[in-house]
């Protein structure tokens, strides 16, 4: 009794390991995508969350399949959807895409957003976030105001 209640524990404690995956986007549903992105943004250094929002944002909005994206950004740590963002933003800058021909670089546009961010801060203090409100959202419109 003492050795199945061992490989019990043994075995539980083995799925909880594999079902968390601390360092990565877990990319099962695109629910839990989202999740593992807020988690892992929680846990960035400051300097890097909005790169990372962006990067996800960019890259969600280059594939449009569910399926697809989901496949791309699975198993990916925050540095490697970075990468993956800057890598979309330069083939989109190649191809002559309007949206990013007002940054000269991937930094520029980062520190735009960071700036923009900034602002929101000051406009919304840390004890008086409204999260329903459309001015707090981490939603980044690349495609410039639709009319």
């Amino acid at each position: 009794m003492r050795n199945l209640t061992l490989i019990i524990f043994i075995t539980f404690c083995l799925a909880l390991a594999g079902c968390g995956r601390g360092g990565s986007v877990n990319g099962h549903t695109t629910r839990t995508a989202y999740r593992s992105v807020k988690f892992l943004k929680e846990r960035l250094p400051p300097d890097n969350r909005v790169e990372f929002e962006v990067a996800f944002w960019t890259l969600r909005d280059a594939i449009k399949s569910d399926e697809e994206f989901l496949d791309k950004v699975d198993g990916k740590s925050a540095f490697d959807i970075i990468d993956m963002g800057k890598q979309v933003y330069q083939d989109r800058k190649t191809a002559g895409v309007k949206e990013y021909e007002q940054y000269k670089t991937w930094e520029e546009m980062i520190a735009k957003f960071d700036r923009e961010r900034i602002d929101q801060e000051k406009q919304h203090p840390k004890g008086d976030k409204n999260y329903d409100s459309k001015n707090y959202s981490i939603m980044y419109n690349l495609r410039g105001r639709q009319r």
